[in-house]
């Protein structure tokens, strides 16, 4: 059942980027299985699914720890308090919340001490929400340098969550110009609702849960 969700997603995105006659353009599907206990996600980890999200560190850490193999990669697409890191960097493969300058010295102290280099997402807040973390786009450049000349971390693209009821194009739209002006060449955007708009935008990561999952209790 799950699989062949993930399948007919698969086909609206193939369908999606053959009508703007996109090239060499294969965006990757994030499940996101927050929430969701094992026995849902092992049918997709069987039919060789490989990316998959989560919200919160503990929960991941539960979850996956028993489970989790070189094939299988896992993204932490939920805020990181700094007391997480550690258990962070040691289960997850990217981190798409980078939000602040702390959390960007504290990630890179961990991963010096661990010994591994994640792939990272620095999240911009495109509508300057007081209530939402992210970088203002008008310090993106400049967060952005300090992250990979002081602190040596792999920064390999943005992400944003577009405000709640808005129109995700513009924002959609405008991440991509700040990606494209950093020669960033990963998007993380797109959710259950929106991905096909951001596959527009030729976002690289898409974040799916309801839509193979279900609706969360």
């Amino acid at each position: 059942m799950l699989h062949t969700k993930l399948t007919e997603i698969s086909n609206q995105i193939n369908y999606k980027i053959k009508e703007l006659n996109y090239k060499n353009y294969s965006p990757k599907i994030i499940a996101v299985s927050k929430t969701f206990a094992m026995d849902k996600i092992k049918p997709l980890i069987d039919v060789g699914h490989q990316d998959f999200g989560e919200n919160r560190v503990q929960e991941a850490v539960e979850k996956w720890s028993q489970i989790k193999n070189q094939s299988i990669k896992l993204h932490l697409i939920g805020k990181l308090q700094t007391n997480k890191v550690k258990q962070a960097i040691n289960l997850f493969d990217f981190i798409h919340s980078l939000d602040s300058e702390k959390l960007a010295k504290k990630i890179s102290e961990e991963q010096k001490k661990i010994g591994k280099n994640l792939q990272i997402f620095i999240q911009i807040n495109l509508g300057n929400e007081s209530q939402k973390s992210g970088i203002n786009p008008a310090v993106a450049s400049n967060f952005y340098h300090y992250c990979i000349n002081d602190l040596n971390l792999n920064i390999i693209g943005t992400m944003c969550l577009p405000p709640f009821g808005d129109d995700p194009e513009p924002h959609f739209r405008k991440l991509s110009e700040i990606n494209k002006s950093l020669n960033l060449s990963q998007l993380s955007m797109g959710m259950s609702e929106d991905y096909l708009i951001a596959v527009k935008y030729m976002s690289t990561y898409l974040r799916i849960g309801s839509k193979i999952f279900g609706k969360r209790d």
